[in-house]
């Protein structure tokens, strides 16, 4: 038996999705900026349905949408939102991004994604796993030009990206004029490379600082920042 993973408002099952709870995913749904109090919400690419999940907690959002193309995946996201204390909020479509831009005309105050971008191919064996990975199954260009589509006027967009990524994905949005508005740099520990970028984009230009963030100062223990940004959410924080 497969346990849940457990938050403390919510729990997550996860064993039929390929790609399983990790630091990004919650890291987004944490650091994802809510000032604006959001009314609509997409998450691309939802998988368990964690970070939608993260959303609903923080937010007040009327509406919390996920997108998720693989089958056993999207199932595993309805029944995590409906077995939540927000499932009123929340709803999974089973699509593709290219077809679900075709078929909604609504627009989202915030669009998150924790996407798909493993650009080396290393096959796992496992082929769901393999497609969350790689992100030839959703390149930056196709996500991002389909965020330009669906984001509503003075909408956000919020993603996590590996650090390597950072400058490439910066260039192709400001072909569209998705520019960023806050940027966070994470690392593992102190002395390690700087492994992720946290990016928030809005339509126009816009002044941000680089900020950092460090998860542990030694092993096992997590900066302060990091137990602040997350402590709403995992149990032993």
């Amino acid at each position: 038996m497969n346990k849940p993973f457990l938050f403390k408002q919510f729990q997550v099952h996860q064993d039929r999705c390929a790609m399983k709870i990790g630091t990004d995913g919650v890291l987004l749904g944490a650091w994802t900026s809510l000032q604006q109090q959001p009314q609509s919400i997409l998450d691309i690419g939802a998988g368990t349905g964690v970070v939608a999940l993260m959303l609903a907690q923080r937010s007040h959002a009327e509406t919390i949408d996920g997108i998720e193309i693989d089958e056993d995946a999207y199932e595993q996201c309805v029944e995590n939102f409906e077995g939540s204390n927000w499932g009123d909020r929340l709803f999974c479509y089973h699509a593709s991004l290219n077809e679900f831009v075709e078929e909604m005309d609504d627009k989202y105050d915030l669009i998150v994604s924790n996407p798909p971008f493993y650009s080396e191919i290393v096959p796992s064996g496992n082929e769901s796993r393999d497609m969350a990975r790689q992100n030839q199954s959703l390149p930056f260009e196709d996500l991002l030009t389909s965020v330009v589509k669906l984001l509503a006027n003075n909408g956000t967009f919020s993603t996590i990206i590996p650090f390597k990524e950072e400058e490439r994905f910066l260039e192709l949005a400001a072909t569209m004029n998705l520019y960023p508005s806050r940027l966070l740099r994470i690392r593992g520990n102190p002395t390690s490379e700087i492994k992720r970028s946290l990016l928030e984009l809005q339509v126009g230009k816009t002044s941000f600082e680089i900020e950092n963030l460090t998860i542990e100062s030694a092993r096992h223990e997590y900066t302060k920042e990091y137990i602040d940004l997350t402590k709403d959410f995992y149990l032993k924080m």
